[in-house]
Order: C-alpha cells, then sequence, then structure tokens
C-alpha cells in the first residue's frame, strides 16, 4: 500500500530513526523530522524541522522511538538540545484523528493524548517485532559487559533477571559463549525454559540468596525487582547492567552506592541501525496500513 498524501512525522530517537524516517519516505508519505541525530548527507525526501511542533504539525502520524519514557515524560531524544515533552499542546498541532505509534506510553501521554483526541497504538509487546531487534540488543549488551569487566564471559557465573523475549535471547546467547547463567524469573514456565536451554533457574524472590554467587547481574523487567536486599549480597565491584525500559528493574543508584560497576543500557537496539530501524518500520507500516484500511472501511 502507498502511504502517499499521508504526513509522517518521525520525533526523538537515534540513527535507527534515520532509517525509520527513511523508509518512510519510500513509502510516499510526506515525512518531517526532529530529535535524532541527522546525517550530513540528510535523509532523502525527509524534512528537517525547526523544533518538534514543527516536526508535528498536520502530520496524520507521529512516530516516537521505541525506549520507554523517561521518568519525566520525555521522549528518548539524546540528540535533541532539550527534552521533549509529548503534552495535550504538542500533540494538539497533529492533523484531526492523528495516532501516535511508539514503543509503550505512560499514564501522562494516555491522558494527553485523550485530551488532544489523538489515538495511541504500542508496539514494545509485539513479539515477532521483539525477536527481529532482539539480536542487536543482545550484542549490544554483550560489547558494554565486555568493556566494563575485566573478566572473561566465559566460564563467569551471572544471573539474569526476567524471561521475556530479550532475557531468553540473553539466556541462550551466554549459554553459547560459556558462561555459568543463573535464571531469576516469577512465571514457572519461564524458569523451565530456561533450564531447558541449560541454565539454573530459580523463583524471583530467591535472588538475594543467588546475588553472592553471581559477578555480574542482567535485568530485563521494565520494573523495580532488584533492590539493595539483593545487590548488597553481590561481590563488591559486580557489574549490574539493566535493559529494561523506564523504570527499570534495578536500584542502580544503590549499586553505585555499594561499589558495583551499575551501566543502564538502554537503547541498545542503536548498534545496529539499520538493521533494527527496518524492523522496527516493518512492524509500524503494518499498524498504518491497518488503520488506513480500517478508515477505507468506514
Amino acid at each position: 500500500m502507498s502511504l502517499a498524501g499521508r504526513r509522517i512525522a518521525v520525533v526523538g530517537g537515534d540513527e535507527r530513526e534515520q532509517e525509520i524516517a527513511r523508509l518512510a519516505a519510500g513509502s510516499g508519505a510526506e515525512v518531517t523530522a526532529y530529535g535524532f541525530p541527522w546525517p550530513a548527507g540528510g535523509i532523502e525526501g525527509v524534512r528537517l524541522a525547526a523544533d518538534p511542533a514543527d516536526a508535528l504539525r498536520g502530520a496524520h502520524y507521529a512516530l516516537f522511538p521505541i525506549p520507554g519514557l523517561a521518568v519525566d515524560g520525555s521522549l528518548f531524544a539524546p540528540a535533541a538540545p532539550f527534552p521533549i515533552i509529548p503534552d495535550a499542546a504538542l500533540l494538539g498541532v497533529l492533523a484531526p484523528g492523528a495516532r501516535v505509534i511508539l514503543g509503550a506510553a505512560d499514564e501522562r501521554l494516555r491522558s494527553a493524548a485523550a485530551e488532544a483526541r489523538v489515538g495511541l497504538y504500542e508496539y514494545e509487546h509485539d513479539e515477532e517485532l521483539m525477536l527481529l531487534r532482539g539480536p542487536a540488543i543482545v550484542e549490544g549488551a554483550l560489547a558494554l559487559a565486555i568493556e566494563h569487566t575485566r573478566v572473561t564471559i566465559h566460564a563467569a557465573p551471572v544471573a539474569i533477571v526476567g524471561q521475556g523475549t530479550i532475557g531468553s535471547l540473553l539466556t541462550r546467547t551466554l549459554l553459547a559463549l560459556g558462561a555459568r547463567v543463573h535464571v531469576a524469573a516469577r512465571s514457572p514456565v519461564q524458569r523451565a525454559s530456561a533450564y531447558a536451554a541449560g541454565a539454573q533457574a530459580v523463583p524471583l524472590e530467591a535472588l538475594p540468596g543467588l546475588a553472592a554467587r553471581v559477578t555480574m547481574l542482567f535485568s530485563t523487567v521494565p520494573a523495580p525487582v532488584v533492590g539493595r536486599e539483593a545487590l548488597e549480597r553481590l561481590p563488591r565491584g559486580a557489574l549490574v547492567m539493566d535493559l529494561a525500559a523506564p523504570p527499570g528493574g534495578i536500584d542502580l543508584a544503590a549499586a553505585r552506592e555499594l561499589g558495583h560497576v551499575a551501566v543502564w543500557a538502554r537503547g541498545l537496539g542503536r548498534r545496529a541501525p539499520v538493521t533494527v530501524g527496518a524492523s522496527q518500520w516493518s512492524g509500524i507500516r503494518k499498524r498504518i496500513e491497518t488503520i488506513e484500511e480500517e478508515r477505507d472501511e468506514g
């Protein structure tokens, strides 16, 4: 389906959004962009806007980044000169009946969208999309682990908290690299799956007892599950890496206070922006085409 006649705004993000904007323009849509790293040669068919409102004004679709919103409600946009907060006033410049497509919204964004009469479509829990972008995230996590430790991953005792899409991919990869992998998860099915893959698995509440036996801890749960009790039992100087979207799963401030190497590995999909951007656009485009078909039928 051609998207000619539709206006798409790509706001916030990182190098992945360069590919998303390029592919959106290739679909025939009129594309504006703001808040992600702009390549020196520009992007064919994409207009760089002066500010977020300029990018969003009159757009039928606003594409926001997949990493979750920050605590202050701002979009993930490390290249932007100031926080981009999609409040009702900003969303109000979109075309009537516009849709916002993003990884995950918070209550403030849902409230702002309702006030501005804008639809919200979230795709962070799209399993197909998460599997497509998962290898880039796992590769990025491994690169950070190598950078921040002085031991090999091979034979290292590690703990992974959570066994969703990313957690299970990380478990399999670390096992393949020879790590001694322990998994803490609430779901007995997920624990059984980790066990079948070759990991040792325990219920989430057993994490504090497990912590003393590992030198690296990775959390993939986007809710506070790794607190001071577990962090105090880790060997001093352990690597503690949070791969989850805000609010994250680890008390990183406590981890630093206790002398651990604390890393919030947010936005790891940017390690392979062309691959991940293309997979994200494939999911986004499916949603846009479904919306357009429903609009035509209506």
